[in-house]
């Protein structure tokens, strides 16, 4: 009998082949999803997209060629050297993965040889592209080149694209390159390693399941679902989108013959009672040529202490989620549990695959108190730094609140912002705004989430947590009240769910609120004349309005008549009085 393959670490849980019932079940799965606009539209409009993205991507590849061309000109190198250098353009993130939809990003890569550097990226790559793309293709440029990752992010005949850059120490990249081999990182940085990680990682996964179409169809279910549920966001401490795609990828290893349909059904009944922290992991772990750090719980502390450590595979193996709290784990564990019981019914024919992907109920039902982050400044571009720089230390705050014995079980941060801009006549009016008030909301400039703007600025300094963005200065005149002009105050809030222990007697939160106020306010960057920073709490039936959708019930009071005795209130319920916030 033939030796039974293993893909993975362990051997497979089932070979299985599907039943009817399991291909039908997948069946109306694709179809909900495509139903849910998950899936790129399918007739002619997306045979020119993907026309479209195959002329974008030549372009892009002919640019690179260029671009090494015309940098070597420039440093005047031998002409053998300049023919010969190449360039070559790999794409990553949920393009590579084929699980893009409309309106999906492209992440790209683009290598070069030794010759070039980061400098000359951000001088001469943005020139090349406007002269060699076809009149009025690029419609937008923003590089970031001071980012965690610098990047250049555009739109490119309507497509977005996010181009980041690295540097091999070869003399040529031919197009043939192929980017697994370790010994290509020999001599790189540190910012040209995080660069090629993305690439590496996701031809990795790739390599590392048995059937890709399988894979995709339930990575896209499980990509939905966590998206709707609000747990799909690194920098807020959930998964992000590539360690959604690993633990997919191992429940695939685990059920090799399996169809989408019970990959997703396995995903939430493997991994809701998962022994975390025991890593998921596709491979193990490998050694290479650096000198760099592996992940590993025997050596490392900070290694020990990821409480859901998901691994890269590709070398130097890293954990993709090493921000999860203990907060955030109970949610996703909540939600892996809920899902289960969701995905058992669907099988047994009791509900649809729509119910797996209903709405979160994080303001209509979620929670009784909230915080309100209040993430100001008085002008558009210092806000999108700021807000930044704000949102990456969110994660912050819920682990102080975790750490402080504060009578809290759960502090759960929304992974998203609220964007809204406000017009003021006066100081009042103004510090009114900074303590949460909508007053003086402009209601005809609607309110977006951060995903929605997707700022390239923001994201950049929410990823890399400020390190290396310069604040634009104040011009002194941002936000004077005296000559009757109303100013225009930006504010990003940020809305952490408060669920008190069971057994707490009172709440005091005022030292993590004020270290995690004392953390932002001490970024070098930061500027008390432009930007400001609060927290408040906020009872569910004052949440803002905006924040609900259409068709959702927004919480109300419950008015309780007071009982009195002995000419005392009998009411001792905990408030948040003593949390000394604003």
């Amino acid at each position: 009998m033939a030796a039974q393959q293993q893909w993975g670490t362990t051997p497979p849980v089932s070979m299985a082949f599907p039943t009817d019932k399991e291909n039908t079940l997948n069946d109306t799965m694709v179809e909900e999803l495509k139903n849910q606009n998950n899936f790129e539209a399918v007739e002619e409009t997306e045979k020119r997209q993907a026309f479209t993205w195959t002329v974008v991507l030549r372009t892009l590849q002919k640019i690179t060629v260029e671009f090494v061309k015309h940098v070597g000109r420039e440093k005047k190198m031998p002409e053998a050297i300049i023919n010969e250098g190449g360039g070559k353009i790999f794409t990553y993130g949920s393009y590579r993965l084929g699980v893009f939809g409309p309106g999906s990003d492209i992440d790209t890569l683009v290598v070069v040889p030794k010759h070039v550097n980061r400098e000359d990226f951000f001088e001469h790559f943005p020139k090349l592209l406007d002269q060699m793309a076809a009149p009025g293709a690029i419609e937008e440029l923003t590089p970031v080149t001071d980012a965690f990752v610098p990047i250049i992010k555009l739109e490119f005949s309507g497509i977005s694209i996010d181009l980041i850059f690295a540097r091999l120490l070869v003399t040529s990249v031919p197009v043939s390159l192929d980017l697994k081999d370790k010994g290509l990182l020999r001599g790189l940085d540190e910012t040209d390693l995080r660069c090629l990680n993305g690439t590496r990682v996701t031809d990795e996964i790739l390599t590392l399941v048995p059937q890709v179409k399988t894979f995709r169809h339930a990575l896209r279910a499980i990509k939905l679902w966590a998206q709707r549920r609000a747990i799909y966001a690194n920098v807020m401490g959930f998964p992000g989108g590539v360690a959604w795609a690993m633990m997919v990828a191992r429940i695939c290893q685990l059920y090799p013959n399996a169809p989408g349909s019970v990959i997703v059904n396995r995903f939430f009944h493997l991994l809701a009672p998962w022994p975390w922290p025991r890593p998921v992991m596709l491979k193990t772990i490998e050694d290479g040529p650096l000198q760099v750090r592996v992940w590993n719980p025997q050596i490392y502390p900070g290694d020990k202490r990821h409480l859901m450590p998901i691994i890269t595979p590709a070398y130097p193996s890293m954990c993709a989620t090493h921000n999860i709290t203990l907060s955030t784990k109970k949610i996703i564990v909540r939600e892996l549990e809920r899902a289960t019981d969701i995905t058992n019914k669907i099988f047994d024919g009791k509900l649809e695959w729509k119910d797996l992907f209903a709405k979160h109920t994080f303001f209509t039902q979620g929670y009784k108190y909230y915080l309100s982050v209040v993430a100001a400044s008085k002008t558009k571009e210092a806000q999108l730094i700021w807000s930044g720089l704000v949102e990456s230390k969110v994660r912050r705050l819920v682990s102080g609140i975790e750490m402080s014995q504060a009578g809290v079980e759960i502090a759960h941060p929304f992974n998203k912002g609220f964007e809204r801009v406000h017009r003021c006549k006066d100081e009042e009016q103004i510090d009114k705004v900074l303590q949460g008030s909508l007053d003086f909301h402009v209601t005809d400039i609607k309110t977006e989430t951060t995903d929605q703007t997707n700022d390239i600025t923001h994201v950049a300094v929410a990823v890399g947590g400020g390190e290396g963005v310069k604040m634009p200065e104040a011009k002194g005149d941002e936000a004077k009240t005296d000559g009757g002009e109303p100013v225009t105050i930006y504010t990003t809030t940020y809305y952490v769910g408060v669920e008190l222990a069971p057994d707490s007697k009172s709440l005091d939160i005022s030292f993590p609120v004020q270290e995690f106020k004392r953390q932002c306010t001490d970024w070098p960057q930061y500027n008390p004349d432009l930007n400001s920073i609060r927290i408040v709490h906020t009872r569910n039936y004052d949440l803002p309005a905006d924040v609900f959708e259409a068709g959702e019930t927004k919480p109300a009071r419950k008015s309780k008549a007071k009982t009195v005795k002995n000419g005392d209130l009998s009411s001792k319920k905990r408030t948040f009085s003593a949390t000394q916030m604003d």
